[in-house]
C-alpha cells in the first residue's frame, strides 16, 4: 500500500466506477497493488495513464517508479506521453505500423540516446528546443516521413550497432546457467482448492455485506409482497369450502412466489455482472480456479436467501392462516427456499452467458412466460396436450406449485363443493384436477433440490467458459 501511495486510503471502499469510492487513478494504483501481492519480478501494464489528466497520470507514474526502484522490471505500453512521463522510463521499445521494431534500447538522460539515434539518420529533422521527445519521435518516424525520405526505419535499425548489441544481450540473457533446471509447477494454482474457496467465500461475504442495497431491495420486496398477499388472503388458509376457495388460495400462493422469484432473478443480475468484471481479471492472473469462485458465489447466497425465506414464510403462513403443524410449516419453508434459490441461480446463469446485465435481463424474461404457462396453474397437467406434457415435467414452477399445494392440502379429506359435480375430498380433487398426490411429495422434494443445484452447476460452467472481455 505504501509502495503505490495508498496507505492513507487503506480502509476506503473501492465503490462503483464513476459513482462512488476511489477515483480512476486510485483504482489504477490499487490494481497495480493487487498484482504486487504475489511479489512478481516483472509486471506488464497496458496504458496505465490512459483516461487520466496530467496530475493523475503523474501520480500513477510515480507509483510505477517506486516499484521499479525496488528492483522489479515494469513493461508498459503508453501512448502520447508527456515529457515527464516519457522520461520516467529507462528503456524504450518503439514499433511502427506492422509491429516492426525501429528502436530498442536505453532512453538516456532527457531522452538523449533516442534523440541522437534518430537525428543521426540522414534527412531526419532536429528536435526543437523544449519539444516533447515522444511527440517528435513519432512525427519523424511516421509512415508519411518514411515515404518522404524514402527510407525504412525498421531496416535502418536492423543494420545499426544498437540492434546487434541488443541481439547479443538477448541471446546472453536467454542462455540458461549450466546447473539451471526447467521450471516446474506441481499445481495450476498457488493454493489448494480449499484455501482458494475460503478466500473466495471471505471475499464474497464482504462484497455482499458492503452492498446493502442489493439485499435490502430483495428483503424489502419479500416483506411487502408477503404483507400484500397476506392481507388480501387474510386467514383464508383453512376456510376451504368449495373449488373457488381452493383455487383462490392456490392463486395467492403461486402469485406471491412468482413475483418474488422474478424479483430475485432481476436483483442478482447487476450485482453478479459487476463482480464478474473483477473475476475476469483475477481469472486471467490465475489467482484462483473459476469453479471455486463460482461455488463461493453460489454458497454466499444461501444465508441471505434462507433469511428471506424465513421472513416471507413466517408472515404469509401466519397471516394467510394455513394449518399450524410442524411438518406442514417446514414443508412450506423448504419449498419456498428451493424456489427462491433456483430463481436466484437462474439469474446468475443468465449473466454468465451474457455480455452484460441488460442482455441477461432480456434472456431471463423470455422464459418467465413459458414457466408461467407450463406451471400447471393456468393449464393443469391433465389438460395439457400429450406432446407438451414433457415440458411440464421440466418446468421449475410446476414443481413449486405441486410442493406448496400438496404439502398443505394433499392429505385433507374435507369435502368441498365442485362446480357441476358432487362434493369431493380436497385430496381427491387435487389428484383428479391437478395430478397432485401426497405420496409423490418425496419426489417433488428431490426435484426441488435438483433445480438449484442444476442452475448453480450451469452457472459455474458458464462463468468458467464464457469470456466477454474485449481486452
Amino acid at each position: 500500500m505504501q509502495l503505490v501511495e495508498l496507505d492513507g486510503l487503506k480502509d476506503a471502499l473501492v465503490g462503483i466506477p464513476g459513482v462512488s469510492g476511489l477515483s480512476t487513478e486510485q483504482r489504477k494504483r490499487l490494481t497495480i497493488a493487487v498484482e504486487l501481492v504475489t511479489n512478481p519480478s516483472i509486471i506488464f501494464m497496458d496504458e496505465p495513464t490512459s483516461g487520466l489528466d496530467a496530475r493523475a497520470a503523474a501520480i500513477v507514474m510515480r507509483a510505477v517508479r517506486n516499484i521499479v526502484d525496488t528492483g522489479r522490471t515494469v513493461v508498459c505500453t503508453i501512448h502520447q506521453p508527456s515529457i515527464d512521463i516519457f522520461e520516467a522510463f529507462d528503456e524504450l521499445l518503439l514499433m511502427k505500423s506492422g509491429s516492426e521494431i525501429i528502436y530498442a534500447g536505453a532512453l538516456g538522460h532527457r531522452s538523449k540516446n533516442v534523440i541522437e539515434y534518430f537525428e543521426a539518420i540522414p534527412g531526419v529533422p532536429k528536435i526543437k528546443d523544449r519539444y516533447n521527445p515522444a511527440t517528435w519521435m513519432l512525427e519523424v518516424t511516421s509512415m508519411e516521413a518514411e515515404q518522404r525520405l524514402s527510407i525504412d526505419f525498421a531496416q535502418i535499425y536492423k543494420e545499426s550497432t544498437l540492434f546487434w548489441q541488443t541481439d547479443e544481450l538477448v541471446k546472453e540473457l536467454c542462455t540458461p546457467a549450466p546447473d539451471a533446471k526447467d521450471l516446474y509447477f506441481p499445481a495450476d494454482y498457488a493454493q489448494c482448492a480449499w484455501k482458494q474457496f475460503t478466500t473466495c467465500i471471505w471475499k464474497q461475504f464482504w462484497a455482499y455485506w458492503r452492498s446493502p442495497g442489493y439485499n435490502l431491495v430483495r428483503l424489502s420486496f419479500s416483506f411487502l409482497t408477503a404483507l400484500l398477499f397476506g392481507t388480501i388472503y387474510w386467514q383464508q388458509g383453512t376456510k376451504i369450502n368449495d373449488q373457488e376457495d381452493l383455487l383462490k388460495i392456490m392463486g395467492g400462493m403461486y402469485g406471491a412466489m412468482l413475483f418474488i422469484g422474478i424479483n430475485n432473478c432481476f436483483s442478482v443480475q447487476p450485482f453478479v455482472d459487476v463482480e464478474r468484471q473483477v473475476f475476469c481479471r483475477e481469472k486471467a492472473a490465475r489467482t484462483y480456479s473459476p469453479i471455486v469462485y463460482a461455488f463461493a458465489q453460489v454458497v454466499v447466497e444461501l444465508p441471505y436467501t434462507l433469511f428471506q425465506t424465513i421472513l416471507y414464510g413466517l408472515i404469509t403462513y401466519s397471516v394467510i392462516g394455513f394449518h399450524w403443524s410442524v411438518d406442514k410449516f417446514f414443508w412450506y419453508l423448504f419449498v419456498t427456499l428451493c424456489h427462491f434459490l433456483y430463481f436466484t441461480y437462474y439469474g446468475m446463469l443468465t449473466v454468465a452467458i451474457s455480455p452484460n446485465a441488460q442482455v441477461a435481463a432480456v434472456i431471463s424474461s423470455a422464459f418467465y412466460s413459458i414457466f408461467n404457462l407450463f406451471s400447471g396453474f393456468l393449464i393443469t397437467r391433465p389438460q395439457l396436450p400429450r406432446w407438451w406434457v414433457w415440458y411440464y415435467w421440466i418446468c421449475p414452477l410446476a414443481w413449486t406449485l405441486n410442493g406448496l399445494v400438496t404439502s398443505q392440502y394433499g392429505d385433507m379429506r374435507k369435502k368441498i363443493s365442485i362446480d357441476g359435480k358432487p362434493q369431493q375430498a380436497i385430496e381427491d380433487f387435487l389428484k383428479d384436477y391437478f395430478g397432485f398426490q401426497r405420496d409423490f411429495l418425496g419426489v417433488v422434494a428431490a426435484v426441488l433440490v435438483i433445480f438449484p443445484i442444476f442452475f448453480a452447476l450451469l452457472f459455474s460452467i458458464s462463468i468458467s467458459r464464457f469470456n466477454f472481455q474485449k481486452r
